[in-house]
Order: structure tokens, then sequence, then C-alpha cells
């Protein structure tokens, strides 16, 4: 995702046109408007549960940090914005500044890999590959490793991933965006000008005992159509009670009021997935969401947090879930 460029002027602008926004019926018959569990910035969250039941969220650099973090003693709240710097340092073959979309996992030994967005020094100017770090504590400080996961710079880099472990097989895999739209040749998120450029959902198998160690190559399971605009990203995969794999991804740009949250669900991690008829949630749902996007389910597919446009920037909102083969619906 894109990092915040001139967002508190867009926010008013969408929130003043959301009564002509598109209608998601999954979401929008609540009548009142859901507030934000965090009223800060914090665009791009993930979540985990550590084993001592503390709930923490991460999210997209902000506030003085690179990595921010937050806890919380349910997913639902309250949560506390933390003083701490997750990821100080993101790597050497990074800018060390502009870091997007982090994702924290906790391996069996009792140690965290926290997954990234790096601003790359190679390439052209402010493109971004996939990165991972490792720390024995969950707020770190995460060491990041010397090269990244992925660097496609020639595709337009890669952003956005997202771990999975999948109990069924007892398998670890990440998932991310090729960042095509990077190179693009203008238009909404620079990719609306033709020809437009594919923006693909890679997945990525990886080492069980580090989950920072690929194994085999990436095998792409979604691409943009017309429907999503100028992309597709910010995927996050999860695993419903009936078995169906549920990915969750966002369309649109970020700046838009088209920006959203959608899903397609597999029986077969690999796929092919099936795209869910209507946006899980959109522009005007939920009581008048601005820019919903960036969702990150919790393991079970039963609840999921997001970020929608706020006075702060990008808040931090929570939903309870219910997935299966036949529906995905939030259940707030």
């Amino acid at each position: 995702m894109r990092y915040l460029r001139h967002l508190i002027a867009a926010w008013g602008l969408l929130n003043s046109g959301s009564n002509q926004a598109r209608a998601h019926p999954l979401a929008a018959a609540r009548s009142e408007a859901l507030a934000p569990v965090l009223n800060v910035d914090f665009p791009d969250p993930s979540i985990l549960q550590d084993s001592d039941g503390k709930w923490y969220a991460f999210a997209t650099n902000g506030n003085g940090k690179q990595v921010q973090a937050a806890s919380a003693p349910a997913p639902q709240g309250p949560w506390t914005l933390l003083d701490t710097d997750v990821m100080p340092d993101p790597g050497p073959w990074t800018t060390g500044k502009n870091t997007w979309a982090p994702d924290v996992r906790k391996i069996a030994d009792g140690r965290y890999v926290l997954f990234y967005s790096g601003e790359s020094t190679a390439g052209t100017p402010g493109q971004h590959c996939v990165g991972t770090a490792t720390s024995g504590f969950v707020l770190g400080p995460y060491t990041a490793s010397s090269q990244p996961l992925s660097c496609p710079l020639d595709q337009g880099g890669a952003i956005d991933p997202a771990g999975y472990f999948d109990e069924a097989t007892g398998t670890r895999w990440v998932v991310y965006k090729i960042d095509g739209n990077n190179k693009g040749n203008g238009g909404d998120c620079n990719n609306g000008v033709a020809p437009i450029h594919s923006t693909p959902i890679m997945l990525q198998q990886m080492s069980a005992d580090d989950w920072v160690t690929p194994v085999g190559s990436a095998t792409q399971i979604l691409d943009r159509t017309d429907a999503d605009g100028p992309l597709v990203e910010a995927p996050s995969l999860a695993r419903a009670p009936d078995g169906t794999y549920v990915l969750l991804y966002s369309s649109h740009c970020y700046s838009s009021a088209e920006y959203d949250v959608k899903y397609a669900t597999s029986a077969s991690i690999a796929g092919p997935y099936e795209r869910g008829a209507a946006p899980l949630i959109g522009t005007g749902d939920l009581g008048g969401l601005a820019s919903p996007g960036g969702a990150t389910s919790a393991p079970g597919a039963d609840r999921l947090v997001f970020h929608a446009n706020c006075p702060a920037g990008r808040c931090m909102f929570y939903s309870g879930l219910s997935a299966s083969k036949d529906k995905v619906l939030l259940s707030t």
C-alpha cells in the first residue's frame, strides 16, 4: 500500500461523498458508525495473540517509528499505542525509512518472525521489497535478514507480506503482492493509463523450521481484473472452520473512495481462488467508513483488523468474521 499523502484532506472529501458510495450488503446493515479501536494513524495493521493471552498489533511506519506496535487484553480492545520501535533498523538492503505493512508470526520454538515491505536501495527510488526479521521477543527489537525475501524490481518490487501457518498440513507460507503499478504509466495509483500492469498476489512456501527460508518458487494465486481498478494488494490468508482457505485482499487505489476489502475462497491453499460476489467492506459501510483496506485476519478466520480513513490518518478498526465455503460475512 502507498505511504500516507494528503490523507487528512482526502478523508474529508471521502466522508462528504460517502452517501453516494457503493452499497456492500454484507457490511452495510449496521446503522451506527463503527468506531476505531485505535484512534491514531496506524495503517496496514496486523494482529497476533501471544502465549500470555495478550494481543499485539503492528503497523506501517508512523508516529516516529519504523514499525509501530500496540497492545490490548482482547482484539476488541482497549488498545494502547506503545512507545517502542519494533524494528528501528530494517536492514542493510533498505534505505532505513518507509517501512510498510509489518506482519508478526510466532514459531513453535518461541521465536518471532516479522515480515515487512522495506524501501530498497536498488532500482528506482521508492521501490520496495519483502523482507524478514527475527526476535526472541514479540516486541523486538527485530534483526533484519541481510537480503530481502522477494525483490522483483524489474516488475515493480514486492510489498504487503503476510505470514500464514497451515495447521492442517504443518506448513508455513507467506503471501505478498508484486507491486506492478510501480511500473505503471500514470493515473490512479500510477496504473490507470494503458497498458495496465498486472499486480499479482503471490504465495510462497517457507521452511517449517525458521519461516525465513523459502521452499521452492512462489506461485501466483490472484491478479487484478478491470473490476479491481489499478491493483490488488494487502493479501492475508486464513482457514475457516470447514477447511476453506480465505484470502482477504484490497482493490482500487488506497487514496480513492473505491478502496475496499474483498475476499476469495479455495479448497486448496494454492488455489484456484473463487472471488466473492461483492466486496466485504467498502466506503460507506458500517456506518460510514472511508476507504477501508489492509485487512488482516487472525488464525481461524473469525476476526480481522483493517484501517480506514480518520482525522488522525488511517485508524485501526476491528470486526468479527464468519467464514465458510459458501459465504464470508462480518459479524460486528
